[in-house]
């Protein structure tokens, strides 16, 4: 039995839907926006996040009055009946992606609400245990980058992990201060976004600095092109990949086999999706790790709940959301965080 085939046939009664609006500035200069789906049903509510990016798709939304379907199913049986759901009646989304986020935040609520009323969770329903998170902070450096907000981080929790976003105005000074924390274990390059407000273009010389300057670090998402293709071959192990992974297919796609892999469930879009990548991998031994979206709000409780039922010792970039405020707030907790004794749904 498949993962998948554990939650399939779960009943699910959905009698209404109702949405929330987030917005809230992040410590990367942009102001965010998401969307938490309602479902109600049986006296019970499940909730999931939209975090799709675009705030104009969130605001298009308060022009629909429902998108769910409502009745009696199985869980399997909404997934299908959402595949002849129109996410974006009133116009296309700006970004593709968009279309797999909103999925995931209608899915995930649906699969909270379903878990409810059956009266247990994600784990149980697996049966799997759920173990305390070991997560990384992720963070930019600003313009012009300094170290400033590592020494804020690391001035709270010296024994927190890092998750960074090298960029080309990085030189050999900053990369020698950061690997001297001893802190980073993963470096972003983003080499597969764009239009985005965090885009890096490939540069050879930027992968060479931050490959053999922070060797102990895993390198997300390099861009292969003819100058960076041999800095990126030579470090095959420490290769991961997030912004490409949306499915098995995709995992099949890459350039060679992977070590690793970041999971954001948003990107798959379904819950079968995300439970058949994570055996998928585990079968060939890749290791996993969660990502974030900039969750607002039950997102974050949802890829922390992943994380700690398939991943909970790898440098999971799941960090609570204080951690992505301009401002770094007091007394934010450090890792590992311990999951709720008695959860329901999907909650952490």
């Amino acid at each position: 039995m498949t993962l998948y085939d554990r939650l399939a046939d779960l009943p699910l009664r959905v009698d209404s839907e109702t949405r929330t609006r987030h917005q809230r500035d992040t410590s990367s200069g942009f102001t965010r926006a998401t969307t938490v789906f309602e479902l109600h049903g049986d006296g019970s509510v499940g909730r999931g996040e939209d975090v799709t990016y675009d705030r104009e798709d969130h605001d298009a939304l308060a022009e629909i009055d429902s998108l769910v379907p409502i009745g009696e199913f199985t869980f399997d049986e909404f997934s299908t009946a959402l595949d002849d759901v129109d996410l974006f009646p009133t116009t296309e989304p700006e970004q593709p992606s968009a279309h797999h986020y909103r999925r995931w935040g209608i899915e995930s609520a649906a699969l909270d609400l379903a878990l409810r009323q059956a009266d247990t969770d994600l784990a149980s329903a697996l049966g799997r245990d759920r173990d305390p998170v070991e997560f990384v902070v992720s963070t930019r450096l600003g313009d012009p980058p300094t170290a400033d907000r590592v020494e804020a981080i690391l001035g709270q929790h010296p024994d927190l992990g890092l998750k960074l976003d090298p960029t080309s105005d990085w030189d050999d000074e900053l990369v020698a201060t950061l690997a001297d924390t001893g802190a980073v274990r993963l470096l972003d390059l983003k080499g597969h976004y764009v239009g985005t407000t965090v885009d890096q273009p490939p540069d050879a010389d930027l992968y060479e600095r931050v490959i053999e300057g922070v060797p102990d670090a895993v390198i997300e998402d390099p861009a292969l092109t003819d100058e960076t293709r041999d800095l990126v071959e030579a470090a095959r192990d420490r290769i991961s990949w997030d912004a490409p992974i949306t499915g098995i297919e995709s995992v099949r796609d890459l350039p060679f086999e992977p070590r690793w892999l970041n999971v954001k469930p948003s990107r798959f879009g379904t819950v079968e999706s995300v439970l058949e990548t994570i055996e998928y991998a585990h079968e060939r031994d890749v290791t996993l790790y969660g990502g974030g979206q900039f969750e607002l709000d039950v997102g974050r409780d949802h890829i922390q709940t992943l994380a700690a039922t398939f991943y909970p010792d790898a440098p999971n970039d799941v960090a609570p959301g204080g951690y992505n405020l301009p401002d770094l707030p007091p007394d934010l907790p450090g890792s590992p965080l311990v999951p709720s004794a008695e959860p329901q749904g999907l909650e952490f």
